[in-house]
């Protein structure tokens, strides 16, 4: 009723990486890869690969950065988290670093200690301006707001 947003569809799981299993070192992944365990490093999806996701259980941890286009968070991150789709963060998430979104939805219960940082579609520019480049913009636009405000009316009376 409430939501008109488009539902992820259910995906393949290609690997589970279960409770008492711990990782050390990056895991490059594609495809689906469920998470109960802990993994101290980074946990990355092949370049390309824009069907990944990464779903991480209530008892997860990952030390380190997650950048997979979809995620699905109730455990903890203590790093950041870069998802181009999508990214759901359930009521026993817990990320210590900022998330990166393009789409993201978030219960109830769950705790983000960083930063919110909305991921545009629209591209970057080619070089960021300066200083005296905004400076430089800024007057420009006043300048162009009071040739409008000075300006007297052109509009002609009806007859």
């Amino acid at each position: 009723m409430w939501s008109r947003r488009k539902k992820l569809k259910p995906t393949q799981v290609d690997t589970i990486v279960g409770r008492n299993t711990v990782i050390t070192g990056d895991v490059k992944f594609s495809g689906g890869l469920h998470l109960e365990g802990t993994v101290h490093g980074n946990l990355l999806a092949e370049d390309g690969a824009e069907e990944s996701v990464l779903v991480l259980n209530k008892d997860s941890l990952v030390q380190g950065h997650v950048k997979v286009p979809k995620v699905i968070i109730n455990g903890a991150v203590e790093g950041d988290v870069y998802a181009s789709v999508h990214v759901e963060l359930a009521p026993h998430a817990k990320v210590r670093g900022n998330v990166h979104y393009t789409l993201i939805e978030m219960a109830a219960g769950a705790e983000v200690n960083g930063s919110l940082v909305r991921r545009s579609d629209e591209p970057a520019p080619s070089k960021p301006l300066g200083l005296l480049e905004k400076q430089g913009q800024e007057k420009k636009l006043r300048a162009m707001d009071q040739e409008l405000v000075a300006e007297p009316s052109r509009e002609t009376p009806v007859k």
